[in-house]
């Protein structure tokens, strides 16, 4: 067996694997550890271009783009190794990054999944919105980063170098435990992309695993690469994913009042897209809960299912606060202001 496979998946990501795949390789690659590459039905020529430059990479190829998280699942199913590391391509790989992360789940066995520190690769002193240094969501399912709170982004100033147990290690570069990510039946297709990483997080707290980040290991991340920070659909899936993360996840005592109170801030944030004249966004929102009322009877047969076979006795450092009312309300606008309370 393998013992680490670092797998990336690409979607007509030509141009970032021209960048940084070699980086990767050089920095990454040893007699434990191969570097795949799954492309998502790509028509950029990326295959060809691996396949003539790169034949110590492996190659998977799926015939369609099946999104972030169906991507990954088909790819995943067809490797036996350790470790996975899942890697985001537009991402730079720094000297030595990888070790600290292997070492730490070699010692720890009851750590599912951990994560690197991730800058922003154009802001290098700045952490990156997609997970910053460790992720954590708050009581309403909100996410939120220490180094990033909604879309306020702080300056790295080592404030969050130390180990830290967290909710959701960040999709862009997760280490994960191959056993783990098959116990906990890995991420869900349905979500497409997006916050599928928390979802499954959220499993691997259910089964009693813990989710860390590791201080004193740095990748560069650009963010966007895919779909805009700013794009609609992007609004859309992040709202719905949200609601599909609560839906399975939360326990009964609660589930009904969160989903009331996300309908209110939701319905406030499609008006707030409205008022900035971001029209589709705004009805990317009200779509996402239509779509997310749409698909219940099958969100009800994957509740059931998580229950069954992982249990509900587990739920993983939450914050018991409403970040939306912190940051909008109180102006708090870093992690550490929060004065977190889990």
């Amino acid at each position: 067996m393998i013992k680490t496979a670092i797998v990336i998946l690409n979607w007509n990501g030509l141009g970032f694997l021209k960048r940084f795949l070699e980086i990767v390789i050089r920095k990454s690659a040893d007699n434990e550890t191969v570097v795949c590459v799954a492309d998502n039905g790509s028509t950029d020529g990326s295959c060809e271009w691996i396949a003539e430059n790169y034949t110590e990479v492996k190659l998977i190829r799926l015939e369609k783009n099946y999104g972030f998280a169906g991507g990954y699942s088909i790819a995943l199913e067809q490797l036996t190794a350790r470790y996975f590391v899942l890697l985001n391509s537009d991402i730079e790989v720094t000297n030595g990054w990888l070790t600290p992360l292997i070492d730490f789940m070699d010692r720890n066995p009851d750590v599912a999944s951990c994560q690197p520190k991730i800058l922003s690769y154009n802001r290098r002193n700045y952490f990156e919105y997609a997970g910053a240094a460790g992720g954590f969501i708050d009581r309403l399912g909100y996410p939120i980063c220490r180094g990033r709170i909604i879309n306020h982004i702080e300056q790295d100033f080592g404030q969050y170098d130390s180990q830290t147990d967290i909710f959701w290690s960040t999709g862009a570069c997760m280490v994960v435990r191959s056993d783990a990510w098959k116990k906990c039946g890995g991420f869900d297709p349905d979500f497409f992309a997006h916050m599928e990483e928390i979802d499954l997080c959220w499993r691997f707290h259910k089964a009693g695993f813990r989710v860390t980040f590791i201080p004193g290991t740095t990748v560069y991340h650009v963010g966007g690469g895919t779909l805009s920070y700013s794009s609609p659909f992007k609004t859309y899936l992040n709202f719905r994913n949200s609601l599909y993360i609560l839906y399975k996840n939360l326990p009964d005592d609660k589930l009904r009042a969160v989903l009331f109170q996300r309908k209110v801030l939701d319905g406030l944030a499609s008006f707030y897209f409205l008022c900035k004249g971001q029209i589709k966004s705004s009805f990317y929102v009200i779509k996402a809960h239509i779509d997310f009322y749409r698909t219940l009877p099958r969100l009800k047969e994957k509740r059931a299912m998580i229950i069954r076979s992982i249990g509900n006795n587990h739920s993983g450092p939450i914050l018991n606060k409403s970040v939306v009312f912190e940051l909008f309300i109180k102006r708090h606008k870093t992690f550490t202001s929060l004065k977190t309370n889990f």
